[in-house]
């Protein structure tokens, strides 16, 4: 790469441009814009993300203290705030939903072959959602309880390299298991949830489109066992049973047979009953996938550590949405160039030099070949890390 280029425009430079003019063109984002683009959007955000800016005035101040350079960085429109407010606010955030998934197109492919703790042939996708509270009074479409506010990012993670194949931004007061009717099946895929995805009809479409599912069970569960298989008790494995359910309801939703396995847990003893469509994988390894499902959890602690998603420099939907979806994309971005620059380094060191590097003239993989860095990748228990 070019030495007399910015570190920020180095990095821009990984992002398919003719691919994000497309997104542009579907929603009409350019329209009547005279100034200040949907790419200039982009990229003040995109700065906001990896500098860890507070506020659209604090965005404004650091890009004019390096006003000669921005023309240099890909900015032509001027910065301020009340352009950039006025952008999050009407753009459509559809633009950059779809654009963080061209990105996440292109980073699945990079880690399919990476290794998440079991080694299996079928893709394995982890289902979750969190929520990121917001004020009522400031936020008052983001309904979720009486006097609080709340947005839910509703999560499909694939566990080959930590990738988000799916995210649906809602209001919190949609229900996890609804997430499963707008959720486009792959056959012979594995699907890991919780207990709050347990709704035996949109179980039943899982099996019926050909894929698979593991989750937990409800104490009111009521079954009928039909045969039992050997169990390895020396795993804490209690029972691996063949059944049927006998609830009226759930039987009618659910009228095919289902694997039950109950588990006591060796550390805390207490006792996990999964439930799965899988009858092929050993036992161990149902479970195996169930504990691998953490890693969804640890994505979002891991965003919510790193990422400006908290924190937001608006308050409609549309500013709220906008923001969020370029902090996904600047996640997978920096996934992308960890995986194609072949960076030994983890994400979270990745992203603390970027952000004290952004306007220094120098070749990137320069800036990543120090071998100091690699203190910088924290050991300490309370730090997240992926991908190290």
């Amino acid at each position: 790469m070019n030495s007399g280029q910015t570190i920020f425009s180095q990095l821009m430079e990984f992002l398919p441009i003719y691919e994000f003019r497309q997104c542009v063109n579907r929603y009409n984002g350019n329209y009547k814009i005279k100034s200040f683009s949907c790419w200039d959007q982009f990229l003040s955000m995109a700065f906001a993300q990896l500098t860890y800016r507070e506020s659209l005035r604090d965005i404004q101040a650091c890009l004019r203290a390096a006003q000669n350079k921005l023309y240099h960085m890909g900015f032509r429109g001027k910065i301020s705030r009340n352009t950039l407010a006025n952008a999050n606010q009407a753009r459509d955030w559809r633009i950059y939903a779809d654009f963080a998934q061209v990105l996440i197109n292109i980073a699945r492919p990079l880690y399919a072959k990476d290794n998440f703790g079991l080694e299996l042939e079928q893709t394995v996708y982890a289902l979750d959602s969190t929520i990121i509270d917001l004020c009522l009074s400031l936020f008052p479409w983001a309904k979720f309880r009486k006097r609080k506010g709340a947005v839910k990012l509703h999560t499909l993670l694939d566990l080959h390299g930590s990738i988000p194949t799916m995210i649906f931004i809602t209001h919190g007061k949609i229900h996890d298991v609804k997430i499963l009717d707008t959720l486009p099946i792959e056959p012979g895929a594995i699907y890991v949830m919780d207990r709050g995805y347990l709704d035996f009809a949109r179980l039943h479409k899982i099996q019926q489109s050909s894929a698979f599912f593991v989750t937990r069970t409800k104490k009111n569960f009521d079954f009928r066992r039909l045969y039992s298989h050997e169990a390895h008790k020396d795993n804490g494995i209690q029972c691996d049973q063949t059944i049927v359910l006998m609830g009226f309801y759930s039987k009618k939703d659910y009228p095919e047979k289902l694997r039950r396995i109950r588990l006591i847990d060796p550390e805390t003893g207490k006792r996990i009953i999964f439930l799965t469509n899988n009858f092929i994988l050993p036992s161990q390894t149902i479970t195996d996938l169930y504990q691998c499902r953490w890693q969804v959890e640890l994505f979002f602690k891991w965003i919510k550590q790193h990422l400006r998603i908290k924190a937001f420099y608006g308050t409609s939907e549309n500013a709220v949405k906008t923001q969020i979806w370029i902090a996904i994309s600047i996640y997978v971005l920096v996934a992308i160039v960890k995986k194609q620059m072949k960076l030994e380094l983890s994400l979270y060191t990745i992203l603390q030099i970027l952000s004290v590097s952004l306007f220094e003239k120098m070749p990137l993989y320069q800036v990543f070949s120090d071998q100091n860095y690699k203190q910088l990748m924290s050991h300490d228990s309370n730090q997240l890390n992926l991908f190290t």
